[in-house]
């Protein structure tokens, strides 16, 4: 995956997670599931660099 195409999925994963938590809470089962895909794409962003 090119850095420009990951960098926007990690900005969409971010918006997600945020919004989803925002309507429930940071510790619900589906936040903490985006979180950890969220976490996945900023260490493939790392080994890009």
């Amino acid at each position: 995956m090119a850095a420009a195409e990951l960098l926007e999925e990690i900005e969409d994963c971010r918006n997600h997670m945020v919004n989803l938590a925002m309507k429930t809470s940071f510790s619900d089962k589906k936040v903490v599931e985006i979180s950890v895909r969220l976490d996945q794409l900023l260490n493939q962003f790392e080994q890009l660099k």
